[in-house]
């Protein structure tokens, strides 16, 4: 249960506010504007804070949540600008293109790879075989780890059949184009998590899909078991979206 003690602002708009920002190419002065024009005023940085807080939470909450994923994975690692360098951001998809895991990590080497690699086994289980591009050091992971586990992953070494997972780069680049760039490394972690998050709903690798992408980020923070079958409190979130104050009504 997500924790909203001592927040000047209701659950909702504080969860709208992220959603946005996870969603779409916005910047945070673009959500303050976005949030004058519907009544109510926050300041960019407030924002920043409510990302930064609530995107690990709401990630830890999805994973309870996430479909399972094929045994067929495609890996590969793009490239994060933080605070004026390049990091790298380790990311697999399964062969229908449904994102396994994620890591932003400041090194590209075996050790990194590795890192990542046992992150997603722990979340995943144990694919069956696993296509990489020609670098050594993602090969070197997985002879790692196959030496050190009883479940042997098959390597494959084509980069024509890693397009699905670069092509999925773009969706990620997409949404943080508009931020130009992070300032913070923990702070990266912890945004890129909640786009992550999101991406992986508008995929449809939430277990609950009779609502919508939008509803099942709101349904996060809920903790009642008849959650699904109570509609009209979704709708909370919709009016929000709208507009908060009639008299905003008389500037159109």
């Amino acid at each position: 249960m997500l924790n909203f003690k001592c927040r000047h602002f209701e659950k909702e708009i504080i969860l709208l506010n992220v959603r946005w920002y996870l969603a779409y190419p916005l910047s945070y002065r673009n959500l303050e504007e976005m949030a004058e024009e519907r009544g109510y005023s926050v300041d960019h940085s407030t924002i920043n804070r409510w990302v930064i807080k609530y995107s690990p939470q709401l990630d830890k909450i999805f994973r309870a949540q996430k479909r399972s994923v094929g045994v067929r994975w495609r890996m590969d690692e793009t490239y994060i600008k933080v605070n004026g360098k390049w990091k790298y951001f380790y990311r697999a998809v399964d062969k229908e293109g449904n994102t396994i895991d994620y890591l932003l990590t400041a090194k590209r080497d075996m050790k990194a790879a590795k890192r990542f690699f046992t992150k997603a086994i722990k979340s995943n289980g144990h694919p069956e075989l696993v296509n990489v591009d020609k670098s050594g050091s993602n090969k070197a992971a997985l002879n790692s780890i196959n030496e050190e586990t009883k479940e042997q992953i098959e390597i494959r070494q084509c980069k024509y059949l890693n397009n699905i997972v670069e092509q999925d780069h773009r969706n990620i680049k997409r949404i943080t184009r508009p931020m130009l760039e992070f300032k913070n490394f923990h702070c990266a972690q912890k945004t890129l998590a909640g786009i992550e998050l999101m991406k992986m709903i508008k995929k449809g690798q939430m277990k609950e899909d009779r609502l919508s992408p939008a509803e099942q980020f709101y349904s996060l923070f809920a903790t009642e078991p008849d959650y699904f079958d109570n509609r009209s409190r979704l709708k909370k979130f919709r009016r929000i979206s709208i507009i908060r104050d009639d008299r905003c009504l008389s500037t159109f």
